[in-house]
């Protein structure tokens, strides 16, 4: 394992990367509480469904608004001062749930949830291609997914702790909303401390060979057709992730009335992100030995007849489907990712912040579902299908040179 870490030069990287690999737990628990808080706007705020898509758009049109500006801070002071930075925006953020539980309103959580949104996108677009770098260029892939799975864990932490400590108060606490976060800031400042007074190493971005300028003029970033697709692919795909996520509790709840939001919280925690988790751990192991692209390409097939099963509501069956879709999402992300960056050469941070702007997929798709799925929650399902379709076109074809 050690050797992916290994530089061309048998410089290791491997402190650096358990440092990196530390955010993806931080902003991976941030985004697995919205899917509790989301179920819980709907009680606590009389939210319709598509009203309480606005948990999930205020986050993630963040990355929309956020990613360019982050990747041009990175490219001049660097990735180090980039995950402080965006260390400390999180923490603002997290600790803006004190003030806005006192407004009992939710207007003031939807701007701290904005603020905190703006940590994540400055991070996961420091810490992404930073991941992807630290070691041989054919193990981009296998980093990046096995740091990623750590980020599955803080997506299994997000609900569990979420669920426990929101679905199972009163819906008028607003103070109960306050206490995840508090632990999610107070820990994130630490870590911001942590990164201030370690050493990292100064990566550079891959220079492209000068023969190649000299025999042919600079080619635009955009003239790179499989990173285009790439951020389309992207989009799409967290927009799939998010609104299943954000609707595996309505789902649950009205496929087995019985079913608590509570139960179906810890569902959503032992179930779904520990298959993500899983799949994201196999997926790095599995990589190892088949090509990224071929792997996303079954996966997002099985995903689509997965989400097929999921809205024709048969009872166990659709349940069962819904929790497998859990599991071959988890590559889908960072396939992407490396696959949208790969030969980028001289580009690579600045494409890394357009790959990232897709995250806003998620900002749309909960809304859309939400509208869609009002009355029928399983009919919202089509969305998710539609996009994995699409990543199933990205990965037999759109992914090439």
């Amino acid at each position: 394992m050690k050797s992916i870490f290994t530089s061309p030069t048998g410089k290791s990287y491997l402190i650096p990367f358990v440092l990196v690999t530390s955010l993806f737990l931080m902003w991976g628990m941030a985004h697995g509480l919205l899917d509790v808080l989301n179920k819980h706007f709907q009680v606590a705020f009389t939210m319709s469904k598509a009203q309480s898509g606005l948990v999930q758009f205020s986050t993630y049109i963040a990355y929309a608004l956020i990613s360019i500006p982050a990747g041009l801070f990175m490219k001049r002071f660097g990735y180090k001062k980039g995950i402080i930075l965006g260390l400390f925006l999180y923490a603002i953020g997290a600790f803006g749930f004190i003030p806005a539980a006192l407004l009992h309103s939710a207007n003031p959580f939807l701007i701290a949830l904005f603020v905190v949104a703006c940590g994540l996108c400055v991070l996961e677009t420091a810490a992404n291609p930073y991941s992807t770098v630290l070691g041989p260029k054919e193990n981009a892939a296998q980093r990046i997914n096995l740091s990623q799975s750590f980020n599955g864990l803080g997506w299994i932490l997000g609900p569990l702790i979420g669920g426990q400590l929101i679905l199972g108060a009163s819906p008028e606490d607003t103070m109960a909303l306050t206490k995840p976060y508090i632990i999610l800031g107070t820990a994130t400042l630490l870590i911001a401390v942590l990164f201030f007074f370690t050493k990292l190493p100064d990566i550079k971005d891959e220079e492209e060979p000068k023969i190649k300028v000299e025999a042919q003029p600079t080619r635009s970033m955009w003239s790179h057709k499989h990173f285009v697709l790439a951020v389309i692919a992207q989009f799409l795909y967290c927009a799939a992730q998010t609104g299943v996520f954000s609707f595996f509790i309505n789902y649950v709840t009205e496929l087995d009335s019985s079913i608590t939001p509570l139960t179906a919280s810890r569902f959503l925690a032992f179930g779904g992100m520990l298959l993500f988790m899983i799949g994201r751990l196999t997926g790095s192991a599995v990589m190892a030995k088949f090509a990224p692209n071929k792997l996303l390409a079954f996966y997002s097939v099985m995903c689509c007849i997965a989400m097929v099963l999921v809205i024709l509501e048969l009872g166990q069956i659709s349940l069962y489907a819904l929790y497998i879709t859990f599991f071959f999402m988890s590559i889908m992300f960072p396939t992407i990712f490396a696959l949208g960056l790969s030969g980028m050469g001289i580009y690579t941070k600045k494409a890394s912040s357009y790959i990232i702007m897709g995250v806003a997929g998620g900002a749309f798709a909960p809304m859309l579902m939400g509208f869609i799925g009002e009355q029928n929650m399983a009919i919202g399902f089509i969305v998710p299908l539609l996009c994995f379709a699409y990543i199933a076109y990205f990965a037999f074809k759109g992914y090439k040179l």
